[in-house]
This record gives structure tokens, C-alpha cells and sequence, in this order.
């Protein structure tokens, strides 16, 4: 607690913050020189305009001798949010957040004052789930601002916000976010538990949040959905999904989430559903050729040649001629190269990978064939897995489909194609065994006659928009 004895609150507040340089220590006195008030807050962290102007000035104009702390805050303080302090660890916490602390001598609380200014980046463009057409804002690093541009979207007083901080020293802030008459009440409660039971340092960013939270960890396959665009967002929430927002970082946690969202792009509402229906196909059809592609050649060049039609097989044969490794090593090798490659770009300035990954991939492939090392084939299949990738929308599904890509090709390697369909029907009873919060991670797919087969219509084939329902499996059923 604090005491009412402004030197001794003065002395534990100087030992927590020992050697802080930053943190600023401004005394005042008020009432003729009868009472003393100290001001403490962060360098650089708050609105200096405002400290002076809205706070000191105004209080050293007002105050007279028998002012206490509270009618100085009423009467003086022009700042929108205040708060009382009554404990040494509140008023350090508030001290931290960049928020003002305000203690008077012969008053046992303070007053947290609203002053915080985080230096931030501005609104800027989204660069991992860019569109075509629709909005081009994406978060930022203010969690604070976040939530500004979802509100801007759902003008609603049904849109719920819960606040919390998590982590013993980084004291991360983390917003919960949902409509109150279309998220689940249970899921809500679960959630609200699950961020209750969270014991860590610090949140560094959502995808801690995310890996914390989810219960299946031990699958490749992500169980939430993680997006830097305020618009999905927003749909989100009006499906009655869960929002969670975390602070220092431009990205956002969508939750539950199921496999189909995840092949779905941001611009799939805003062109004609036929284009779209054509499109989400295609990414299926991309994503399971990502998967099979290596292993399915391994199969027919080793094990069942008599499946290729004789010119193909007589092609290959050709190809392979005086290659020196097995085809198994040739494709593994090629995927990894391709991987390298994926990752340089990645590390590399914006300009420079692009030029990287075509350069280098063009180079090392021709290269490779010239050899002799690898066969023409081997380059043409580990170019076009890497394609197929590219056109899935969420980077979370794309790194699972590149992991499940090395047991389908060890299976064929060892039993032909029997081991590639027994793997593709494991990764199916998988995918069938997972949950995200309740609902089953293959839906629509499996139990679609639970809402009468709605939610088929946006699912492989989108349906016209006036065709389509507002509810969602995700939404509370009426009356409850």
C-alpha cells in the first residue's frame, strides 16, 4: 500500500527504478509552497504537451492550500482517463504502461494519469495477404490502433473488448475481442480461461499467444488463424469467431478456424463468385499436388513403371540416363535446394529476393541438368510443388503442406504407391481427429447436415452472395 508519506513513496519508487535513467522524477509544490506533488513518468513515452499544459500548469494555476489529491484531479487535471493508485505495485505498473503518476504529500493514493505516447508506424499496406481488390490497410503494432480499425468497421456496442496484460515481466497487453450475439458464450468462457492460466516472461508476439493456446500441439497443421488485415478480421467477428489482438504486433489471432478457411483469400467476397468457385478449386487442387507430386513420380519411376504410358516412361528412362543417384536422392535433393532457396529470399531485403529466388532457382536447376546430377524431371516437379504453395493464402497451411511432403515421399520410397495412399488416408484420419475449440477442423466437409448443408455453398464452390447465409456454425444458436 501506499503510505501517506510522500518521502517514503518517493524512496520506493527511486530503488524500483535504480538506474533508470529515463524515468523522470518532477516535484512540485502547490497551495503557497504547502504542499508538495510528484509527478513521475517515462521519458519519451508520454505527450509532453499534455503533462504541462493539461496537468502541472493547470494544477499550479487552481490549487490552494487545502486541495487534496482527488479534487485537484476534478478540478485541475484536463485528462480523459484517470485512475486511482492505492498500491506501490499498481503505480509502478501504471508508471510503465507510459502512463503519469501523480502523488501528493498526505495523501495514502495516487492518480494514474492517461498520458501515453508509443512511437509507432502508421497505418500501412498489407504485405502478406495483398488482394487485387478490397482494402489495402493492414495492423499495426499498436494494439491500441488495432482496435480502432476493427471498431471502424463494426459500429456496434455488441462488439465486446477485454483487456488484460500477460507475462510476469513483459506484461504484454492482450485484447479479446467478440460480439456478444454471435460468439458462443462457451467458447468465449473457454478462452477467457485459457488466456486466465497463461504463466510466461513475456508475449513477444501473436504467434506465442498461438502456440500457447492451442491444444493439438503436436500437429503440423495450424488450429488457429493468424491475418494482418482489419477486414477479415471483421468478418470474423461477425461469423462470431474470436478475435485476439496482441500488443507489438501487426497480426491478429482468428479463432475457432477450420480447413477451409484456410484456403480462403481475403479478396474471395469482393470479385464474382464464379472466378472465386474457379479459383478455391485450384487451390485445392494445388495443395494436394504440393503434397504428392514428389511422391507419386518416386512411385511410378521406381515401382510402377507399367502404370506410365510407354513414351512418358521411355522419356524418363532417357532423362535418368548416366544420372548417378537414385531417384529418391535426386527429388530429396531438389526439394531441399528449392527450401534453401525459399529461406534466402525470405531473409533477404524485398528487392533482392525476388531476383534471388528466380536467379538462383533458374541457375542452380540448369546447372544441376547440365551436370548431369539431377535428371530434367526431378527440376520440373520440385519447381511446380514450390508453385503450388504459392497459391495457397495462409502461410501457417503452406509450411504444414511442405512438412507433409517428406513422409509421403519416405513412404513411397519404401512401398510404392500402397505407402503414398496409406499416407494420404493417415493425413486424412489426422485432419478428421482435430478440433478447434469444439468445432471439427474438416467442417464442411464432414457433418454438414448440422446446418442443412448451408455452409457447403462457401466452401470448394462459392455460392452468389445473395445466396448465403449471415449465420455461421461458429454463431450461438437463437435463444440461447
Amino acid at each position: 500500500m501506499l503510505s501517506s508519506d510522500l518521502k517514503k513513496n518517493e524512496a520506493a519508487l527511486r530503488e524500483a527504478f535504480a538506474d533508470c535513467e529515463d524515468v523522470v522524477f518532477r516535484k512540485f509544490s502547490v497551495g503557497e509552497g504547502q504542499r508538495l506533488i510528484l509527478m513521475i513518468y517515462i521519458d519519451n513515452m508520454v505527450l509532453g504537451d499534455v503533462i504541462y499544459a493539461a496537468v502541472m500548469t493547470n494544477i499550479m494555476q487552481r490549487a490552494h492550500q487545502d486541495s487534496t489529491l482527488s479534487e485537484l484531479v476534478e478540478e485541475a487535471v484536463a485528462v480523459g482517463e484517470v485512475k486511482q493508485v492505492e498500491d506501490l505495485q499498481t503505480a509502478k505498473d501504471a508508471i510503465l504502461v507510459g502512463d503519469t503518476l501523480l502523488l501528493m504529500d498526505g495523501s495514502s493514493y495516487g492518480a494514474q494519469l492517461s498520458t501515453k505516447k508509443y512511437p509507432s508506424r502508421g497505418v500501412g499496406k498489407v504485405e502478406n495477404e495483398m488482394v487485387v481488390q478490397g482494402p489495402k490497410e493492414a495492423f499495426t503494432e499498436q494494439i491500441s490502433t488495432n482496435v480502432v480499425l476493427i471498431r471502424r468497421r463494426i459500429r456496434d456496442t455488441k462488439l465486446k473488448v477485454r483487456r488484460q496484460r500477460i507475462g510476469k515481466k513483459g506484461k504484454s497487453d492482450v485484447a479479446l475481442m467478440y460480439l456478444s450475439d454471435r460468439a458462443k458464450p462457451e467458447t468465449v468462457q473457454e478462452v477467457k480461461k485459457e488466456l486466465d492460466k497463461l504463466s510466461v516472461s513475456a508475449l513477444y508476439d501473436s504467434g506465442y499467444l498461438e502456440q500457447l493456446l492451442e491444444k493439438n500441439w503436436k500437429s503440423v497443421f495450424p488450429m488457429m488463424q493468424i491475418t494482418e488485415r482489419p477486414d477479415k478480421t471483421a468478418a470474423a467477428l461477425l461469423e462470431g469467431r474470436i478475435v485476439l489482438a496482441v500488443d507489438n504486433t501487426p497480426f491478429c489471432i482468428l479463432l475457432p478456424v477450420t480447413l477451409n478457411l484456410l484456403f480462403q483469400a481475403a479478396e474471395d467476397y469482393y470479385d464474382r463468385w464464379q472466378l472465386v468457385s474457379a479459383l478455391r478449386m485450384l487451390r485445392y487442387l494445388a495443395a494436394w499436388i504440393a503434397i504428392t507430386l514428389p511422391a507419386l513420380y518416386i512411385s511410378m519411376a521406381v515401382f510402377q513403371p507399367q502404370m506410365l504410358p510407354t513414351s512418358l516412361a521411355l522419356k524418363i528412362a532417357q532423362s535418368r540416363e548416366g544420372i548417378p543417384f537414385s531417384v529418391v536422392s535426386e527429388v530429396v535433393m531438389m526439394e531441399l535446394a528449392f527450401e534453401l532457396l525459399r529461406e534466402a529470399g525470405v531473409r533477404l531485403p524485398s528487392p533482392v529476393s525476388s531476383t534471388m529466388g528466380i536467379v538462383g532457382g533458374i541457375i542452380i536447376g540448369s546447372a544441376a541438368v547440365e551436370a548431369g546430377i539431377v535428371s530434367p524431371m526431378s527440376v520440373i516437379i520440385s519447381s511446380l510443388c514450390g508453385i503450388c504453395t504459392f497459391l495457397i493464402p495462409n502461410p501457417a497451411l503452406v509450411s504444414a503442406i511442405r512438412l507433409m511432403k517428406y513422409p509421403m515421399i519416405l513412404l513411397s520410397a519404401m512401398f510404392g504407391l500402397l505407402g503414398l495412399w496409406v499416407g494420404q488416408v493417415v493425413m486424412l484420419l489426422h485432419l478428421a481427429s482435430l478440433k478447434s475449440f469444439g468445432i471439427p477442423y474438416l467442417y464442411p466437409f464432414v457433418s454438414p447436415s448440422v446446418r442443412d448443408f448451408e455452409d457447403l455453398k462457401d466452401s470448394l464452390i462459392r455460392f452468389p452472395l445473395r445466396f448465403l447465409q449471415r449465420s455461421s456454425i461458429f454463431e450461438r444458436r437463437k435463444g440461447k
